[in-house]
């Protein structure tokens, strides 16, 4: 019963993010920002050890930009590959499949749907895809060199489970930047 209980609180969760009220103008702003700074952290990765957790943060611009609007979310998805491949090409296949696509689902989620749970399996639906397809067809070792070829259903088991953890962390902090932002903006409107 109570088990049923938190499901029933997880499922009528919604997460209350608009953006209705933002002009075209200031979401195309924000979104190129957003992609000149995606771009940035996902170069980050050169540099191994920190640079990894830059990387990683990568998603979270191109989530707001596709929360702002689906179409400028696309814009600073496909800005941040051009601009990767200028500054860092290594890096463009990995944003491309993972950290991009990962910010798309998620804004795309919050856009379409109003529920957490929601969100939160569109987020990791397109990570394990896009993880699929790095590692089944372009035969990209995202998960290490012992982990490519042959579809494993234990290694794909696992893929899902980290995808529906890390969309979930990922649903969390976009979340609480969304509101920040919020915040920050109506202040500003209302002039405090």
């Amino acid at each position: 019963m109570r088990m049923k209980t938190i499901g029933m609180r997880v499922y009528h969760a919604n997460h209350g993010i608009t953006t209705d009220h933002y002009s075209a103008t200031l979401k195309l702003v924000f979104g190129s920002l957003l992609g000149v700074i995606a771009a940035l952290l996902q170069a980050a990765g050169l540099f191994s050890g920190i640079g990894y957790v830059f990387s990683m943060l990568a998603t979270g611009p191109i989530i707001l930009a596709t929360i702002m609007s689906i179409r400028v979310g696309l814009l600073t998805y496909v800005l941040t590959a051009l601009l990767l491949l200028v500054i860092q090409p290594t890096e463009v296949l990995v944003f491309l499949f993972t950290t991009g696509i990962l910010g798309i689902g998620l804004g795309i989620g919050f856009k379409l749907l109003k529920r957490r749970l929601f969100v939160t399996a569109a987020g990791a639906l397109t990570l394990a895809l896009g993880i699929a397809v790095l590692l089944y067809l372009f035969q990209f070792p995202i998960l290490g060199p012992s982990l490519t070829g042959e579809l494993n259903m234990s290694v794909t088991a696992g893929i899902l489970a980290f995808c529906l953890l890390y969309s979930w962390i990922w649903m969390r902090v976009s979340l609480f930047a969304m509101h920040r932002f919020e915040k920050q903006y109506t202040g500003r409107q209302s002039g405090t």
